[in-house]
Protein backbone atom coordinates (compact mmCIF):
# COMPACT_ATOMS: atom_id res chain seq x y z
CA UNK A 1 0.00 0.00 0.00
CA UNK A 2 1.26 3.46 -0.94
CA UNK A 3 0.12 7.01 -0.45
CA UNK A 4 -0.25 8.26 -4.01
CA UNK A 5 -0.35 11.91 -5.09
CA UNK A 6 -1.42 12.71 -8.64
CA UNK A 7 -0.28 15.91 -10.31
CA UNK A 8 2.67 15.74 -7.96
CA UNK A 9 4.89 18.25 -9.76
CA UNK A 10 2.27 20.98 -9.67
CA UNK A 11 2.25 23.81 -7.15
CA UNK A 12 -0.10 22.03 -4.75
CA UNK A 13 1.24 18.55 -5.44
CA UNK A 14 4.80 19.42 -4.47
CA UNK A 15 3.60 20.91 -1.20
CA UNK A 16 1.57 17.79 -0.45
CA UNK A 17 4.66 15.65 -1.06
CA UNK A 18 6.65 17.90 1.28
CA UNK A 19 3.99 17.57 3.98
CA UNK A 20 3.86 13.79 3.59
CA UNK A 21 7.64 13.38 3.78
CA UNK A 22 7.64 15.30 7.03
CA UNK A 23 5.61 12.51 8.64
CA UNK A 24 5.99 9.24 6.69
CA UNK A 25 8.91 7.37 5.07
CA UNK A 26 9.61 8.30 1.46
CA UNK A 27 9.28 4.68 0.36
CA UNK A 28 5.60 4.78 1.27
CA UNK A 29 4.90 7.73 -1.06
CA UNK A 30 4.30 7.55 -4.80
CA UNK A 31 3.99 10.47 -7.21
CA UNK A 32 1.93 10.25 -10.39
CA UNK A 33 3.54 12.57 -12.93
CA UNK A 34 3.56 13.12 -16.68
CA UNK A 35 7.23 14.07 -16.96
CA UNK A 36 9.82 11.88 -15.26
CA UNK A 37 12.57 14.46 -15.65
CA UNK A 38 10.46 17.18 -14.06
CA UNK A 39 10.03 14.88 -11.06
CA UNK A 40 13.69 13.87 -10.77
CA UNK A 41 14.06 15.73 -7.48
CA UNK A 42 11.19 13.71 -6.00
CA UNK A 43 12.86 10.48 -7.03
CA UNK A 44 16.09 11.68 -5.41
CA UNK A 45 14.16 12.06 -2.17
CA UNK A 46 13.06 8.42 -2.37
CA UNK A 47 9.57 8.93 -3.76
CA UNK A 48 8.36 6.32 -6.25
CA UNK A 49 7.47 7.79 -9.64
CA UNK A 50 4.49 6.48 -11.58
CA UNK A 51 4.25 7.95 -15.07
CA UNK A 52 0.72 8.69 -16.24
CA UNK A 53 -1.34 11.43 -17.85
CA UNK A 54 -4.91 12.40 -16.96
CA UNK A 55 -5.57 13.02 -20.64
CA UNK A 56 -4.35 9.58 -21.74
CA UNK A 57 -6.50 7.00 -19.91
CA UNK A 58 -4.42 4.09 -21.18
CA UNK A 59 -1.45 5.34 -19.13
CA UNK A 60 -3.38 5.24 -15.85
CA UNK A 61 -3.56 1.45 -15.56
CA UNK A 62 -0.36 1.26 -13.53
CA UNK A 63 -0.83 4.43 -11.55
CA UNK A 64 -2.56 2.83 -8.57
CA UNK A 65 -2.44 -0.39 -6.60
CA UNK A 66 -4.85 -2.28 -4.37
CA UNK A 67 -5.11 -0.63 -0.98
CA UNK A 68 -3.46 2.64 -2.04
CA UNK A 69 -4.61 5.89 -0.45
CA UNK A 70 -4.84 8.30 -3.37
CA UNK A 71 -5.06 12.07 -3.70
CA UNK A 72 -6.56 13.20 -6.99
CA UNK A 73 -5.47 16.80 -7.45
CA UNK A 74 -7.79 18.47 -9.90
CA UNK A 75 -6.30 19.12 -13.32
CA UNK A 76 -5.48 22.56 -14.65
CA UNK A 77 -7.09 22.25 -18.09
CA UNK A 78 -10.46 23.88 -17.53
CA UNK A 79 -13.02 22.38 -19.90
CA UNK A 80 -11.30 19.01 -20.07
CA UNK A 81 -11.27 18.09 -16.41
CA UNK A 82 -14.45 16.01 -16.20
CA UNK A 83 -13.18 13.49 -18.76
CA UNK A 84 -9.71 13.52 -17.23
CA UNK A 85 -10.89 13.09 -13.67
CA UNK A 86 -13.38 10.39 -14.65
CA UNK A 87 -10.53 8.42 -16.22
CA UNK A 88 -8.57 8.65 -12.96
CA UNK A 89 -11.61 7.53 -10.97
CA UNK A 90 -12.08 4.54 -13.27
CA UNK A 91 -8.43 3.55 -12.90
CA UNK A 92 -8.61 3.90 -9.12
CA UNK A 93 -11.71 1.72 -8.99
CA UNK A 94 -10.14 -0.93 -11.22
CA UNK A 95 -7.09 -1.01 -8.94
CA UNK A 96 -9.14 -1.30 -5.75
CA UNK A 97 -7.75 1.70 -3.91
CA UNK A 98 -8.68 2.08 -0.26
CA UNK A 99 -9.26 5.85 -0.34
CA UNK A 100 -9.71 8.42 -3.07
CA UNK A 101 -9.35 11.98 -1.83
CA UNK A 102 -10.22 14.77 -4.25
CA UNK A 103 -9.40 18.49 -4.20
CA UNK A 104 -12.71 20.06 -5.14
CA UNK A 105 -14.12 23.49 -4.37
CA UNK A 106 -15.65 25.19 -1.36
CA UNK A 107 -19.37 24.54 -1.17
CA UNK A 108 -19.33 21.34 -3.21
CA UNK A 109 -22.74 20.77 -4.81
CA UNK A 110 -23.96 24.13 -3.50
CA UNK A 111 -21.26 26.11 -5.32
CA UNK A 112 -22.98 28.22 -7.95
CA UNK A 113 -20.31 29.53 -10.27
CA UNK A 114 -18.72 28.40 -13.53
CA UNK A 115 -15.44 27.19 -12.07
CA UNK A 116 -17.30 24.83 -9.74
CA UNK A 117 -19.11 22.83 -12.42
CA UNK A 118 -16.27 20.42 -13.23
CA UNK A 119 -15.61 19.88 -9.53
CA UNK A 120 -19.24 19.03 -8.89
CA UNK A 121 -19.26 16.59 -11.81
CA UNK A 122 -16.11 14.93 -10.46
CA UNK A 123 -17.62 14.49 -7.01
CA UNK A 124 -20.66 12.86 -8.61
CA UNK A 125 -18.40 10.49 -10.57
CA UNK A 126 -16.57 9.51 -7.40
CA UNK A 127 -19.82 8.89 -5.54
CA UNK A 128 -21.13 6.82 -8.46
CA UNK A 129 -17.94 4.73 -8.44
CA UNK A 130 -18.63 3.47 -4.92
CA UNK A 131 -15.02 4.12 -3.89
CA UNK A 132 -14.28 5.18 -0.31
CA UNK A 133 -13.76 8.91 -0.68
CA UNK A 134 -12.70 12.09 1.05
CA UNK A 135 -13.77 15.38 -0.49
CA UNK A 136 -11.35 18.22 0.21
CA UNK A 137 -13.42 21.21 -0.85
CA UNK A 138 -10.70 23.80 -1.05
CA UNK A 139 -11.53 27.46 -0.74
CA UNK A 140 -9.49 30.16 -2.45
CA UNK A 141 -5.73 30.12 -2.20
CA UNK A 142 -4.32 33.47 -1.08
CA UNK A 143 -1.71 32.94 -3.80
CA UNK A 144 -4.49 33.29 -6.40
CA UNK A 145 -4.22 36.99 -5.60
CA UNK A 146 -0.57 37.42 -4.60
CA UNK A 147 0.57 35.76 -7.83
CA UNK A 148 -0.95 38.78 -9.56
CA UNK A 149 0.89 41.39 -7.50
CA UNK A 150 3.03 42.73 -10.36
CA UNK A 151 0.20 44.54 -12.20
CA UNK A 152 -1.32 45.63 -8.89
CA UNK A 153 1.96 47.27 -7.90
CA UNK A 154 2.48 48.69 -11.38
CA UNK A 155 -0.97 50.30 -11.60
CA UNK A 156 -1.59 50.87 -7.92
CA UNK A 157 -5.03 49.29 -8.03
CA UNK A 158 -6.80 46.04 -7.24
CA UNK A 159 -9.55 45.79 -9.86
CA UNK A 160 -12.52 43.48 -9.32
CA UNK A 161 -16.28 43.17 -9.54
CA UNK A 162 -16.71 41.41 -6.19
CA UNK A 163 -18.25 44.32 -4.31
CA UNK A 164 -17.87 43.95 -0.56
CA UNK A 165 -17.86 40.14 -0.74
CA UNK A 166 -15.52 38.41 1.67
CA UNK A 167 -12.97 35.69 0.91
CA UNK A 168 -11.81 33.21 3.55
CA UNK A 169 -8.58 32.30 1.80
CA UNK A 170 -5.66 30.28 3.11
CA UNK A 171 -2.14 29.62 1.90
CA UNK A 172 -1.66 26.80 -0.57
CA UNK A 173 0.58 25.07 1.98
CA UNK A 174 -2.34 24.98 4.43
CA UNK A 175 -4.46 23.03 1.96
CA UNK A 176 -1.51 20.73 1.25
CA UNK A 177 -1.13 20.03 4.96
CA UNK A 178 -4.82 19.15 5.18
CA UNK A 179 -4.50 16.71 2.28
CA UNK A 180 -1.52 15.05 3.94
CA UNK A 181 -3.47 14.78 7.18
CA UNK A 182 -6.36 12.88 5.60
CA UNK A 183 -3.99 10.59 3.72
CA UNK A 184 -1.92 9.66 6.76
CA UNK A 185 -4.47 9.78 9.57
CA UNK A 186 -6.69 6.87 10.60
CA UNK A 187 -8.76 6.09 7.52
CA UNK A 188 -11.94 5.55 9.49
CA UNK A 189 -11.85 9.20 10.56
CA UNK A 190 -11.81 10.53 7.01
CA UNK A 191 -13.56 8.06 4.72
CA UNK A 192 -16.81 9.10 3.07
CA UNK A 193 -16.55 12.61 4.46
CA UNK A 194 -16.51 16.05 2.91
CA UNK A 195 -14.43 18.83 4.42
CA UNK A 196 -15.19 22.49 3.69
CA UNK A 197 -11.75 24.07 3.78
CA UNK A 198 -11.13 27.78 4.18
CA UNK A 199 -8.97 30.21 6.09
CA UNK A 200 -9.75 31.38 9.60
CA UNK A 201 -10.24 35.02 8.58
CA UNK A 202 -12.38 36.43 5.79
CA UNK A 203 -11.37 39.63 4.02
CA UNK A 204 -12.67 41.90 1.29
CA UNK A 205 -10.67 43.01 -1.73
CA UNK A 206 -10.65 46.55 -0.34
CA UNK A 207 -9.00 45.17 2.78
CA UNK A 208 -6.60 43.16 0.63
CA UNK A 209 -5.59 46.31 -1.25
CA UNK A 210 -5.04 48.13 2.03
CA UNK A 211 -2.83 45.31 3.32
CA UNK A 212 -0.75 45.30 0.13
CA UNK A 213 -0.35 49.05 0.53
CA UNK A 214 0.71 48.72 4.16
CA UNK A 215 3.27 46.01 3.48
CA UNK A 216 4.66 47.48 0.26
CA UNK A 217 4.71 51.11 1.34
CA UNK A 218 2.96 52.10 -1.87
CA UNK A 219 -0.39 53.68 -2.62
CA UNK A 220 -2.70 50.82 -3.60
CA UNK A 221 -6.39 51.43 -4.20
CA UNK A 222 -9.37 49.20 -4.83
CA UNK A 223 -11.58 49.75 -7.87
CA UNK A 224 -14.87 47.88 -7.86
CA UNK A 225 -16.17 47.94 -11.42
CA UNK A 226 -19.14 46.46 -13.28
CA UNK A 227 -18.64 42.89 -14.52
CA UNK A 228 -18.62 43.98 -18.16
CA UNK A 229 -15.93 46.55 -17.48
CA UNK A 230 -13.82 44.03 -15.59
CA UNK A 231 -14.13 41.61 -18.51
CA UNK A 232 -12.92 44.30 -20.91
CA UNK A 233 -9.96 45.09 -18.66
CA UNK A 234 -8.93 41.43 -18.40
CA UNK A 235 -9.22 40.68 -22.11
CA UNK A 236 -7.46 43.95 -22.91
CA UNK A 237 -4.58 42.77 -20.74
CA UNK A 238 -4.33 39.58 -22.78
CA UNK A 239 -6.36 37.17 -20.66
CA UNK A 240 -8.16 34.73 -23.01
CA UNK A 241 -11.89 35.47 -23.19
CA UNK A 242 -13.10 32.13 -21.74
CA UNK A 243 -10.79 32.40 -18.72
CA UNK A 244 -11.58 36.08 -18.25
CA UNK A 245 -15.28 35.17 -18.11
CA UNK A 246 -14.51 32.62 -15.39
CA UNK A 247 -12.60 35.19 -13.33
CA UNK A 248 -15.43 37.70 -13.61
CA UNK A 249 -17.91 35.00 -12.62
CA UNK A 250 -15.79 34.12 -9.58
CA UNK A 251 -15.99 37.75 -8.47
CA UNK A 252 -19.77 37.58 -8.87
CA UNK A 253 -19.75 34.51 -6.63
CA UNK A 254 -17.53 36.29 -4.09
CA UNK A 255 -20.02 39.15 -3.97
CA UNK A 256 -22.71 36.59 -3.11
CA UNK A 257 -20.64 35.02 -0.31
CA UNK A 258 -19.61 31.81 -2.09
CA UNK A 259 -16.00 31.96 -0.89
CA UNK A 260 -16.62 33.23 2.62
CA UNK A 261 -16.07 31.04 5.67
CA UNK A 262 -17.84 27.73 6.05
CA UNK A 263 -16.30 26.75 9.36
CA UNK A 264 -12.99 25.64 10.80
CA UNK A 265 -12.38 22.26 9.10
CA UNK A 266 -9.03 23.41 7.69
CA UNK A 267 -7.57 24.61 10.98
CA UNK A 268 -8.79 21.45 12.74
CA UNK A 269 -7.23 19.16 10.14
CA UNK A 270 -3.84 20.87 10.20
CA UNK A 271 -3.85 21.38 13.96
CA UNK A 272 -2.96 25.07 13.87
CA UNK A 273 -4.37 28.41 12.71
CA UNK A 274 -4.34 28.98 8.97
CA UNK A 275 -1.67 31.26 7.51
CA UNK A 276 -2.58 34.96 7.85
CA UNK A 277 -3.00 36.79 4.58
CA UNK A 278 -0.34 39.33 5.60
CA UNK A 279 2.25 36.55 5.77
CA UNK A 280 1.51 35.39 2.22
CA UNK A 281 1.48 38.93 0.87
CA UNK A 282 4.83 39.66 2.55
CA UNK A 283 6.38 36.54 1.04
CA UNK A 284 5.12 37.49 -2.42
CA UNK A 285 6.45 41.02 -2.08
CA UNK A 286 9.84 39.67 -1.07
CA UNK A 287 9.91 37.64 -4.29
CA UNK A 288 8.60 40.46 -6.48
Amino acid sequence: MSIVVTGATGQLGRLVIDALLATVPAESVAAVVRDKEKAADLAERGVELRIADYGRPETLAGAFGAGDRVLLISGSEVGQRVAQHTAVVAAAKAAGVAQLAYTGILGGPEADFLLAEEHKATERAILDSGLPYTFLRNGWYTENYTANLAPVLAHGTVVANAGEGRIASAARADYAAAAAAVLTGPAEEHLNRAYELNGDVSWSLAEYAAEVARLSGREIGHADVPAATHLEILTGAGVPQPFAEILVDVDRAVAQGALASRGDDLARLIGRPTTPIAETIAAALADA
